[in-house]
Order: structure tokens, then C-alpha cells, then sequence
């Protein structure tokens, strides 16, 4: 073979190697180009709880679906606030974006601001935070949550008589927005607040402690001067339910709580607990991924998501729409 037609031959299949590797579709969008694989942090308040950990579920499957690199990590205790600022800071910097739980509407604020200072983009889930530059809230609404039970309390107490309400811990901004719309709507049914100043702490035993001092209070001759008691998530409503049960108390006194666990619900069966706002922990955890990934790839998102919540009790504890919130992952 001639040297000119070597030397022809071997330009064209350069030419074509060129120009193979910008190939286009018809649309004339290069189809060569890789999506990029976001990296998200996501910090919760803790670790412990059931609430949690199917907050993690549906995360884990916004994950796969968006093809996002998700890292879970928080402090263990709901209490530990240095550690989840540090766990923070640990990742400004180092992920395209942070969705946090705030242990503390106001202690987060300064971990938040450098974040932003960062580049660090932020997304607040479950609880709110104040005065910072956040991305949007992805969150149970709270409010008309801690609502329903204090409307559902009335309703059964016939709009007369005393209820008390074990608050959380100081400066979680969900569970004090639960505990005011459930006062709100139990004074506007016609109920007594006759306690809303104790709290039960970030444990169940000490719950369960804070609760026996408040049976105690309202004990006389073996029965409750109380008509009625209200627990603003899944520690404090355990340990009000075990201290209900070690006082022979359990399903004499009507007992509202928040969020679900396999022996919450067994007290909703055995009528100790009248009834239990659930939350959609699993929609909450996949619709923050889902609207960080829009958020990085420049769509507009809204300021705020509300992914429901459900009165549940003995008598639809074991309808379809329950059983789907409580197993979503079938």
C-alpha cells in the first residue's frame, strides 16, 4: 500500500475517533456527559429512636432514586448538642449540601451560618431553626399536629375537665410546636391545662421519672384528679406510658401521644394510649433528599414541605392507610 493512502487512511480514522467522542443526540445535547453524583449529609437529632431510623429508610431511598451519595450521621442522644454541632462543621466544606435536625432552634444557628459562608447549602428537616438562610423545611407541621390531639382529647372528654402535658426538652422547636397547638385546641375544646411546665427529658426512663412525679402530683385516694395526658414524641410518650402502667393508672386516664414504636402501638391495642399522631417519618426522609437534589440542580423548590401526620387508634390502628404508614416499605 502506497504511503499516501496509508497516511489518508489513518487521518480518517482519526477524524472519526474526533469526532466520535463528541457525538450528539438529535436534540443536539452532547450524550457523552455524565450526571453529576451529589454528595449530601443529613444529621438528625439522634440515632436512638424509631423515628429515626425510618427517617433514614426513605432518605436511603431518595438516595438510590436520585443516584445521590448520602452519608446518615447525628449524635446518639437527642440531647448532645456539642455533637451535633460538631458533626456539622465536620461536614461544611466537605459535601454539596447539609440537611439538618436541629437539636436546638437557636443553638444551630452559628454552625448554619458558616455553612453558608461555606457554600455549604442548607436544608432543615424535621425541626424548625431560627433567623438563619436555609434552602427550604421538609417537616411534619407540627402545630396542627399537637392540634388534632388536643381536638381529639376534648371531643372525648366531652369538652370538660384536667389534662396535663409532659413537654420535651427546651428548645426543640417541634415538639414545643406540638405542645402549643395541643394546648390551643384543648383549651378551645373546653379543657383545664392543670400542668404544661414539666419535661420529660431525652430518654424514655427519664421520661418515665418526670411522668411518675406527675401521677404522683395529681394522685389522691388511688385514682388521678386528671382527666387526661399528652406526650409530644416517642421517648416522652413511652415513658409516660411505662409510668401509667407501674401506677395501675394505664386506660383510666385518657393518654394522647406522639410518633409510633411496636410497644406504643401494643398500647394503643390494650387501650392504655387513646391515641397516637403519627408522622410520615419515611416521606419525610425521601422528599428531603429529593428536594436537595432539585435545589442543586438550580430548580426552584418551596420554602416549605409539610409531610402530613395521622391520628391513630384502636379502631383504625389496622386499616390499610395505617399499616402502609407504619410498614412503607412493605
Amino acid at each position: 500500500m502506497r504511503t499516501g493512502t496509508i497516511l489518508a487512511l489513518a487521518l480518517l480514522a482519526l477524524t472519526l475517533g474526533c469526532s466520535g467522542g463528541d457525538k450528539t443526540a438529535e436534540d443536539g445535547k452532547d450524550t457523552n456527559v455524565v450526571a453529576k453524583k451529589y454528595s449530601i449529609a443529613m444529621i438528625p437529632k439522634g440515632t436512638m429512636h424509631e423515628f429515626w431510623k425510618t427517617v433514614e429508610a426513605g432518605a436511603r431511598k431518595g438516595a438510590e432514586e436520585f443516584k445521590v451519595d448520602l452519608t446518615w450521621k447525628g449524635p446518639i442522644k437527642e440531647d448532645d448538642k456539642n455533637q451535633q454541632i460538631q458533626v456539622v462543621n465536620d461536614f461544611i466544606g466537605n459535601v454539596d449540601a447539609i440537611a439538618l435536625a436541629p437539636l436546638d432552634s437557636k443553638g444551630l444557628r452559628g454552625p448554619v451560618k458558616q455553612a453558608n459562608e461555606a457554600g455549604t447549602p442548607v436544608i432543615i428537616f424535621d425541626s424548625g431553626i431560627e433567623d438563619s438562610e436555609i434552602v427550604s423545611f421538609v417537616a411534619t407541621d407540627n402545630h396542627a399536629a399537637g392540634m388534632k390531639a388536643g381536638e381529639a382529647m376534648a371531643k372525648k372528654l366531652g369538652g370538660k375537665g384536667k389534662v396535663v402535658v409532659l413537654r420535651y426538652l427546651e428548645g426543640s422547636a417541634s415538639t414545643t410546636e406540638r405542645e402549643e397547638g395541643f394546648i390551643m385546641a384543648a383549651k378551645a375544646g373546653g379543657l383545664e391545662i392543670a400542668s404544661a411546665d414539666q419535661h420529660a427529658g431525652a430518654s424514655p426512663e427519664e421520661a418515665r421519672q418526670a411522668a411518675g412525679r406527675l401521677i404522683q402530683r395529681f394522685a389522691s385516694g388511688g385514682k388521678l384528679t386528671i382527666d387526661g395526658m399528652f406526650a409530644p414524641n416517642e421517648s416522652s410518650a413511652f415513658g409516660t406510658l411505662l409510668a401509667l402502667q407501674a401506677s395501675g393508672m394505664a386506660g383510666k386516664v385518657l393518654f394522647y401521644g406522639f410518633d409510633s414504636s411496636e410497644k406504643l402501638l401494643d398500647g394503643v391495642r390494650k387501650g392504655h394510649i387513646e391515641g397516637l399522631i403519627l408522622q410520615d417519618p419515611f416521606n419525610m426522609g425521601y422528599l428531603t433528599v429529593k428536594t436537595i437534589v432539585a435545589h442543586l440542580k438550580g430548580e426552584k423548590v418551596e420554602p416549605m414541605t409539610d409531610t402530613g401526620s395521622t391520628l391513630v387508634t384502636k379502631e383504625n390502628i389496622d386499616s390499610e392507610p395505617v399499616k402502609k404508614l407504619l410498614n412503607p416499605l412493605g
